[in-house]
């Protein structure tokens, strides 16, 4: 038997996997100082985007700005190559209204991979994962297919679909982790032999076709927004892209039919799939079969990039035999001698069901480990870099020992997708919408920075410059609304004529238009929504005290006879970290909460 050889540097954190959420807790945790190893099954596909190069939307370009604000890459990294920008919802208010980029797949994944590569303290392998070395409850690093031990101190596991992934085209399956990438066949296996509780989940991909082979005489353009509505505050605000339309076009009576007579014929429809899709991302055939009612069903085409013919097609995600993909797919107007260039597939996948994590994203089964991105149940690019940046935040303050970093849904979108993943579980793809937040007015995407950049300065991302910049505008705002109280025309103060619903800050007779944009558009805001904002702050205190009071990790809620039968099992499976976590759960009545609170002030006493 081969004798493992053991790496004679030992790490600080080792990130296991170089997807969106792998970037950024390996990113984040060297930029912290700590000795990081970043490992990925192939050194080429660092950051790849297996779905639709795109990043943002509503709700995910909120967490895109929070990644921002800490110090992440994504956002930044979107700026600098993508070739569409919008900001959705600008009809409505704020707190709804989100920035989306479409990005050239390939400059992105590069752009990345550089990053990365040239990062400080940061150290790139290329290396599949056969099981984690875990010693007296805490991990102490991994083992890998070719019998290498890297050691470190805590690891941060980031698998993606690769974790027994399974593709699924018609009838035909294919070990993968993604299209043409080996899975991690053992590493779920060591996860359940050290007491993990394992599900299977699904998602899927759309064909991509040959713009050569689109009729665009048939299709409507799309443009981008004049103005790009950039991400990072980090990108250049003179930073010139020449924008690449998006196409919509629509599904036909031929698509139904196609679909229809070839159902049995699906990987989803004929039982081969056990794994649970996402609801909000449906396949065409589950729109075709679950809204019989609907005429058509929007599509869109979408380029992959500036050097590539690819275009992506949006809305067709399948998983039929190739042959009926090609009759699905030239059954959509302006598509109808489309050529193929990749098959759409479905892919199944095991995830480690969420309630097994603390807020932190350790795990509660074993110290310094910590699970970030679809591990967790979770779909998307923007919601996996979210949860890797909080994940290898935490681990480098791990390692130095100091306390750990817990957003909460009051602070941030990404406080609300860790605390939903904790608390409720995630038995399908998790993803973000805006309506998953009840603080929503406050986790505007627009004053993610206010909100979070200091956070970000105390953990030492945020150098002096941009520090800099960031108090100037926070000043800035701040003297202009209370400048505006102190001007009056015709008896009412400016700042009072701006909260009218149809009044803008440039209308005001005192507006000062020299001010930059970001600067105007936070003083009408916070003026025009003050009411309502400072209610939502009261109730986010109430909130606050409720997470103040710990709940001990060893409680044995089986024995307190008070409770409800459903809450002592709930409260025992999902062991959570405080009261507020605990009225969150299903199941979980007030009553359950106010014997909880008389629990711990008698175990207090």
């Amino acid at each position: 038997m081969k004798v493992p050889f053991v790496y004679p540097k030992k790490y600080d954190v080792i990130v296991v996997g170089a997807g969106h959420a792998g970037v950024e807790a390996a990113l984040v945790a060297a930029r912290m100082g700590c000795d990081t190893l970043l490992l990925t099954t192939n050194l080429d596909t660092i950051a790849q985007m297996s779905c639709n190069p795109a990043i943002g939307g509503l709700a995910k370009g909120h967490l895109v700005r929070e990644i921002d604000a800490l110090g992440g890459e994504m956002g930044v990294n979107t700026d600098l190559t993508g070739i569409q920008f919008r900001m959705l919802n600008t009809k409505k208010g704020p707190a709804v209204r989100a920035p989306r980029a479409q990005c050239d797949k390939k400059a992105y994944q590069f752009r990345m991979k550089a990053v990365v590569e040239r990062q400080d303290k940061l150290d790139v392998k290329q290396a599949l994962i056969e099981s984690l070395r875990v010693s007296d409850g805490y991990v102490t690093g991994v083992i890998t297919k070719t019998d290498v031990i890297f050691q470190g101190t805590a690891v941060v596991v980031t698998t993606g679909t690769f974790l027994r992934g399974l593709i699924h085209i018609g009838s035909s399956r294919i070990s993968a982790g993604r299209s043409a990438e080996p899975s991690a066949e053992s590493l779920s296996g060591n996860l359940r032999d050290l007491g993990f509780e394992i599900g299977r989940l699904k998602t899927g991909t759309p064909p991509r076709v040959n713009r050569k082979s689109i009729d665009f005489s048939k299709v409507d353009i799309q443009h981008g927004d004049r103005t790009p509505s950039f991400f990072s505050h980090r990108t250049p605000r003179l930073f010139h892209v020449e924008q690449i339309p998006c196409y919509v076009t629509y599904t036909s009576d031929g698509t139904k039919e196609a679909i229809r007579s070839n159902l049995h014929l699906s990987a989803m429809y004929s039982g081969q799939i056990s794994g649970v899709g996402p609801r909000y991302c449906p396949s065409i055939e589950d729109k075709i079969v679950k809204f019989p009612e609907k005429e058509r069903h929007q599509i869109f085409l979408e380029p992959e990039g500036r050097e590539t013919e690819e275009f992506y097609v949006n809305g067709a995600s399948t998983s039929m035999p190739e042959e009926v993909q090609l009759e699905i797919v030239r059954s959509i107007i302006g598509l109808e001698t489309a050529e193929l260039m990749r098959p759409a597939y479905a892919i199944e996948y095991d995830y480690a069901l969420p309630h097994q994590l603390h807020t932190s994203l350790e795990t509660k089964l074993v110290k310094n480990l910590f699970f970030a991105g679809q591990i967790n149940g979770t779909s998307g690019y923007e919601e996996a870099a979210a949860q890797g940046m909080v994940a290898g935040i935490n681990a480098a303050l791990g390692v130095r020992g100091k306390r750990q970093l817990i957003l909460t849904r009051a602070d941030s979108y990404i406080g609300v997708l860790i605390d939903d993943l904790v608390t409720k579980g995630a038995d399908e793809p998790y993803r973000m919408f805006t309506s998953r937040a009840e603080y929503r007015l406050q986790l505007r995407q627009d004053n993610a920075d206010l909100r979070l950049m200091p956070i970000a300065r105390e953990l030492g991302l945020v150098d002096d410059a941009r520090w800099g910049e960031f108090t100037d505008k926070r000043t800035a705002i701040d003297r202009e609304i209370e400048r505006l109280k102190t001007i009056f025309i015709d008896g009412t103060s400016c700042a009072d004529r701006l909260r009218r619903p149809e009044v803008h800050y440039s209308d005001i007779p005192a507006a000062d238009l020299t001010l930059p944009k970001d600067v105007q558009e936070q003083v009408e805001i916070r003026l025009k929504y003050e009411g309502y904002i400072s209610r939502d702050l009261e109730q986010i205190q109430k909130l606050k005290k409720l997470e103040e009071k710990k709940l001990p990790a060893s409680m044995d809620y089986s024995k307190i006879a008070a409770l409800s039968f459903e809450s002592r099992q709930r409260l025992q499976r999902f062991r959570p970290d405080s009261i507020g976590q605990a009225s969150r759960l299903a199941g979980v009545t007030p009553a359950d909460i106010a014997v909880l609170l008389v629990w711990l002030k008698k175990s207090a006493a």
